[in-house]
């Protein structure tokens, strides 16, 4: 991200990206997310347009609905991005050799 990147906008391209990713609709996420029905698709749409903010509890939604952890909404550096998206996806054994390896070298 460049400097005059806003954290707003971090969380509106990372929520964007996620849910593509996945392969659901704004309105699917929503709903995945607790969001009613009949207001998901608009509420998601304002969130990745940058309209409105989530609170934290939404966001831990949007999290949980996308097998993402939340601190991947906020970062700015993105391959730490790039880490906590892929987190949930790596295997147990390669997450203890990348731990193990943090650990060495600090």
């Amino acid at each position: 991200m460049n400097e005059s990147t806003t954290y707003q906008q971090i969380f509106c391209q990372r929520l964007k990206h996620a849910r593509l990713a996945k392969g659901l609709s704004q309105k699917k996420l929503g709903m995945l997310a607790g969001i009613d029905e009949f207001v998901a698709s608009t509420r998601i749409n304002r969130y990745e347009q940058g309209v409105h903010q989530a609170s934290i509890e939404v966001v831990h939604q949007l999290a949980k609905a996308l097998e993402v952890p939340t601190a991947y909404f906020y970062t700015d550096d993105d391959d730490l991005a790039l880490l906590l998206f892929n987190w949930e996806r790596i295997d147990a054994e390669l997450k203890r050799m990348l731990l193990k390896s943090l650990k060495m070298n600090l």
